[in-house]
């Protein structure tokens, strides 16, 4: 059992580092902007802060089934970031000043992103109180999932928004030559 730990861990240990390497890759290919791609890709860590607070607050320790856990919850992180820049820059496109279109649109997908973290969060709650047979193995994936989306949600709805506009203002700024 031991030796298929430390296999795992192993492997994690080369996919996880691809996996988010690819997923920068993608976004940069969606937004044509390594900016734009590095804000969305801000909402792991806060996936992954949340996760690692919910596990803590369980009493529970990274397993393997915990790591699989912070993988799906960065893929949901990654989406409502999407889904966010996606409709600011949707604004922006129509015409709309950075903070016109950052407004419009933090209230214009408030719903969606809500929505997205809440059906993934209510869908892991049964694993996540579960004490059958292989909770062992669903609680820390369904603990980590529930705690990345709480945080990572936050971030998208409040933080994103921020952030868009300080590198809005720090691209004017640049463009117009008054950055040093």
């Amino acid at each position: 059992l031991w030796e298929h730990l430390e296999s795992g861990r192993a492997r994690l240990m080369v996919v996880v580092p691809l996996t988010f390497l690819l997923i920068f890759v993608l976004l940069f290919i969606t937004f044509h902007s390594a900016g734009q791609a590095a804000l969305v890709f801000t909402g792991i860590p806060f996936a992954v802060t949340g996760g690692v607070l919910s596990l803590l607050a369980r009493g529970m320790t990274l397993s393997m089934s915990a790591a699989i856990g912070f993988i799906a919850v960065s893929g949901v992180a990654v989406l409502n970031g999407v889904v966010m820049l996606a409709f600011i820059n949707q604004n922006r496109q129509s015409g709309m000043v950075w903070a016109e279109a950052v407004r419009n649109g933090a209230a214009s997908r408030l719903r969606p992103v809500l929505m997205t973290a809440a059906v993934a969060s209510l869908g892991f709650l049964p694993m996540a109180l579960s004490t059958s047979a292989g909770a062992e193995v669903q609680r820390p994936l369904a603990t980590v999932v529930i705690g990345g989306l709480a945080t990572s949600t936050l971030l998208t709805l409040l933080v994103l928004p921020t952030l868009v506009l300080s590198w809005a203002s720090r691209r004017k700024e640049q463009s117009d030559g008054t950055a040093e």
